[in-house]
């Protein structure tokens, strides 16, 4: 690649937020409510999120301590009253409330779309016209990409230990675009792309600052899927043929596209709505937990994706596991369970053509870094990560590189290979004599 030193003003935008902005989390950094109204009947502020360091969740945003309720930037009102009553069932209800955690940093104001959107009429066509199952699947799938205004919420609601004290909720939001990277029929990949603009103190929008987040694949009765088993470690597993048949797994990937779960699960379909609901997987902390938390270990949880006429919703179930050397520790394995909701609302006129800019410049790259990942994965059918890419921020060499490239660097895909694969040997791979001491046993 071309000049690897020199730092363009997009180049320094981007570096900057990197440092802000999680990989796959959204961090707070101050407290800032909102205090306009809606420019516009539909418009509302969008409170671009804002971050302390580099992390990692998959599909919903995570971080850490302090930050009001955004329900008074969500709809303009600037009453105590709408920020008291932000939680339905807060933990417990007569205990003193917690403020939530999360990023409350305000954005550009943005239009919500109220009408049906183009893929939902399609979707609803196929559901009404007898369309088959893995057709309709395939549009609910699609009908994911877009733009969106996300918003993410989530609430410890049940304790199994008796001795833990109340947990903050969490919440954080961003404008995001969703492309579809892949469609190979059988086999979909989703690209989540943040594009954030700014509210700044004296009234005026930042420039857009772009961020690659997670990614999402779908594979239709896939014969493999990975498994977190824990202590960073991920095996690539066969699914029993039964589990296989109707079935979709989806795979999260980091945004350095190292893995994080896959979970399978079938797509139903009704007039109302299309859903799909997962199996019960293993995942690791999320940056908006190992950032306050270390009383646990991992996640086993499962997912919900609805899709609806203006957006799609994604919830999650997650019980919080304690290891003991590797293991489901005996007494007192879950600690609690959380519940947690992402909301994608359709947006219009906004400019996300920053986003789909950084993609055309550095997909090639990224399509050598999961090249890379792939070939490593299906040879050992097992990895283990030296450390969790967010919380060691493994993935900070290739967003440099795609960086450069997103500020005009020429790609050589020789190179590029050259150095995906001696970072993942250097920054990411335990070796492969060392994975047993490393891995251990898997968690469950």
């Amino acid at each position: 690649m071309n000049d690897r030193s020199s730092q363009t003003p997009s180049r320094i935008v981007l570096s900057t937020f990197l440092v802000l902005v999680s990989a796959l989390a959204l961090l707070p950094v101050r407290e800032a409510i909102a205090a306009d109204d809606a420019a516009a009947s539909n418009a509302v502020p969008s409170n671009a999120v804002a971050a302390q360091a580099p992390g990692g969740q998959g599909p919903v945003g995570n971080g850490p301590a302090g930050g009001p309720p955004a329900a008074a930037a969500l709809t303009g009102n600037k009453t105590e009253a709408a920020r008291a009553a932000q939680f339905t069932f807060a933990w417990p209800l007569d205990a003193e409330a917690r403020k939530p955690r999360g990023a409350t940093t305000r954005g550009a104001p943005v239009k919500l779309v109220t009408e049906p959107s183009a893929d939902w009429q399609r979707l609803r066509a196929a559901v009404a016209d007898g369309a088959t199952d893995f057709e309709r699947d395939r549009l609910a799938i699609l009908a994911m990409a877009g733009p969106y205004r996300v918003t993410f919420d989530f609430l410890e609601v049940v304790r199994y230990d008796a001795a833990l004290g109340p947990d903050a909720p969490y919440q954080s939001w961003g404008t995001e675009y969703v492309f579809v990277a892949e469609d190979r029929g059988d086999s979909i990949a989703l690209q989540h792309v943040l594009v954030m603009r700014i509210r700044k103190d004296d009234g005026s929008d930042s420039e857009p600052m772009v961020v690659r987040h997670w990614r999402q694949e779908w594979r239709f009765q896939a014969d493999t899927r990975l498994t977190f088993d824990g202590r960073n470690t991920w095996t690539l597993r066969d699914v029993p043929v039964a589990q296989r048949l109707g079935a979709w797994v989806q795979t999260v990937y980091q945004v350095d596209d190292s893995p994080r779960y896959a979970a399978g699960g079938r797509w139903q379909h009704n007039e109302s709505f299309s859903t799909w609901i997962s199996d019960e997987t293993g995942r690791p902390l999320p940056r908006r937990e190992f950032s306050v938390r270390n009383d646990y270990d991992m996640l086993l949880g499962t997912n919900r994706h609805t899709i609806l006429s203006t957006g799609w919703v994604q919830e999650e179930n997650n019980l919080k596991l304690v290891l003991d050397d590797g293991r489901v520790r005996g007494r007192m394995p879950f600690l609690a369970r959380e519940y947690g909701v992402a909301r994608y609302e359709r947006i219009r006129d906004f400019d996300f053509e920053p986003g789909a800019r950084y993609v055309a410049l550095t997909e090639p790259f990224w399509a050598e870094v999961r090249d890379a990942w792939r070939e490593r994965i299906e040879h050992t059918r097992r990895l283990t990560l030296k450390a969790p890419p967010d919380q060691g921020q493994l993935f900070l060499p290739f967003f440099d590189y795609a960086g450069k490239l997103a500020d005009g660097a020429a790609f050589d895909r020789a190179e590029a290979r050259a150095f995906v694969e001696r970072t993942l040997d250097e920054r990411y791979l335990v070796a492969g004599d060392e994975q047993g001491q490393a891995r251990g046993r898997a968690a469950y």
